[in-house]
């Protein structure tokens, strides 16, 4: 069994990077399905924990050019937003939105974990894809399309968690939103039951390519890494190109991500809407904004996936080391 554990990227969905994958894949034991999604689930949530002034960081420079001209963003610094949020919200204001964000890390992980053994258990029945461990190729296409299939069922199952984080995140000094159950409520009466699923489809349209791309760029670096320096440390071999490959992923697919917030956002306290769909929201984003705009908060996404990566992982040992004691005692 595979304990599964997003530690996002320029998705910003929680979509389990092909690093996080090998890494969780190399530390395996002979815990059972539950203590390793409970471990995984707090891996996940320390690490966002951890994170989630950075996480907040992105979100509201992703959302700025909903609320200011394009003159103003331009004097807006990483420094000089984190000043504001301390000065006019409070120190605490870093952590807004990371309640819904724990929350949500439980039921992703087990829907996460649960769909793509399925998954995977479902291609392996397939003929043409079945190589009883003795073919690479056909291993690794299970393996990829499985991870695809799952991420999407669990980015949809667990969506309107995610909505709810981004408004709540999104709020400044005046507090629409109370808390999560008052979020869910007044999105539902005031926008309707889809309007608990706004972004869904760009968020779905970052899935393929985030989890392409880390894979690929993991396994490429990794492999050439090791071919030119064997006896280096797996751990530090996997934490850097798991890094790097989450550099690679963020910078391609944050656009997509950065127009999933934007549309989120759309109806929020009874604001009008902008785009119609999510081509409309490039468009218009490009031509109000130029490409630097697509590209928004994605300094602070870049700061925080090196830690990420590697606050999962040592919490995740941590508590799997702890729990195979307790079971075996």
């Amino acid at each position: 069994m595979e304990a599964r554990v997003g530690v996002g990227g320029g998705s910003g969905v929680v979509v389990e990077t092909a690093a996080t994958r090998k890494l969780f894949q190399q530390s395996q034991s002979q815990l059972g399905t539950v203590p390793q999604l409970l471990a995984g689930g707090i891996a996940g949530a320390v690490s966002k924990t951890c994170t989630a002034p950075l996480a907040r960081l992105t979100i509201l420079f992703q959302v700025q050019g909903m609320h200011a001209d394009v003159a103003t963003l331009a004097k807006t610094s990483m420094w000089h937003e984190a000043s504001r949020i301390v000065n006019e919200e409070g120190f605490r204001a870093f952590w807004k939105g990371n309640l819904v964000t724990i929350v949500h890390r439980l039921p992703y992980s087990s829907v996460n974990f649960y769909s793509y053994e399925r998954y995977k258990k479902f291609l392996q029945s397939v003929p043409s894809l079945r190589s009883n461990g003795d073919d690479v190729k056909k291993d690794i296409c299970v393996h990829f399309v499985s991870g695809g299939l799952s991420g999407i069922t669990a980015a949809t199952a667990t969506y309107p968690l995610d909505l709810v984080r981004t408004r709540l995140t999104a709020q400044r000094n005046a507090m629409y939103y109370r808390g999560i159950s008052h979020a869910l409520q007044t999105i539902c009466r005031e926008e309707g039951f889809p309007g608990l699923y706004k972004g869904l489809g760009a968020t779905l349209m970052g899935v393929g390519p985030s989890i392409a791309i880390s894979f690929s760029v993991y396994e490429s670096l990794r492999t050439y890494w090791q071919a030119k320096r064997p006896n280096d440390s797996t751990l530090m071999v996997s934490l850097t190109c798991g890094s790097l490959s989450g550099v690679a992923s963020s910078t391609v697919t944050f656009p997509l991500d950065l127009v999933r917030r934007r549309i989120q956002l759309e109806g929020a306290a009874g604001q009008a809407r902008v785009y119609k769909s999510g081509f409309s929201a490039f468009g218009h984003i490009f031509r109000m904004e130029g490409l630097r705009g697509l590209y928004r908060g994605i300094l602070p996404e870049y700061y925080k996936v090196v830690p990420g990566v590697g606050i999962a992982f040592m919490t995740y040992e941590t508590l799997k080391s702890l729990l195979s004691r307790s079971e075996s005692a």
